[in-house]
């Protein structure tokens, strides 16, 4: 190999070099996707949510966290829900009912409808750019059809989701072309991630 080559290479490499330290800079683009930054299934305001009680269907119904963290529960008033997880309410209703003489062996269920408190964002070339509601087990792909599905411009397979894991940011492609034709594996999404498509560049 002759001189101008052999420079040639080392400047090639010099280069990547570079790239690769700002990537580390900037965020990593992972090679794996990494799991939710957090399993987090605490309520929290504007989260919507059902509860059973067996056998009273007068105090079963449909909830709201209010900003102030509290939904209003027939006989007991305000209850303090945020930051517990689900059982954790359905406990605290049962202990509230029991405690208070309203019911002798309440038994009590929580279901979660949506998780408003907890977002994400897609945004680029999708019909409805914007900030989404977090629903159990959504995918990337459901949460683009959320926005609208892509325009006619997006570059489908360039699909970037970023997330925070800790002091770090983390960045990874997702094939979206392949997974809706069932050759790569949809991605479970996280309070918190950025979903960005980017144009085709011709």
């Amino acid at each position: 190999m002759d001189r101008p080559s052999r420079l040639l290479l080392i400047g090639i490499f010099l280069i990547l070099g570079v790239a690769a330290a700002a990537c580390s800079k900037r965020g990593v683009q992972a090679t794996e996707v990494p799991p939710p930054a957090t399993d987090d299934t605490t309520l929290g305001p504007g989260d919507s949510f059902s509860v059973r009680v067996f056998g009273e269907e007068a105090l079963s119904g449909d909830h709201q966290v209010a900003p102030n963290g509290t939904i209003n529960f027939p006989l007991l008033g305000a209850v303090e829900v945020k930051g517990l997880e689900p059982t954790a309410v359905a406990a605290k209703l049962e202990n509230e009912l029991r405690d208070r003489d309203l019911l002798r062996n309440p038994h009590v269920s929580v279901y979660v409808r949506e998780y408003a408190s907890k977002r994400i964002s897609v945004v680029g070339a999708v019909a409805n750019p914007g900030a989404f509601p977090l629903e159990p087990g959504m995918t990337v792909v459901q949460a683009i059809s959320m926005a609208g599905g892509f325009s006619s411009l997006a570059d489908r397979d360039g699909t970037v989701v970023t997330r925070r894991i800790g002091d770090e940011t983390v960045r990874y492609r997702v094939p979206v072309e392949r997974v809706t034709r069932g050759q790569a594996e949809d991605i479970e999404v996280a309070a918190g991630d950025i979903i960005f498509v980017p144009e085709r560049l011709f």
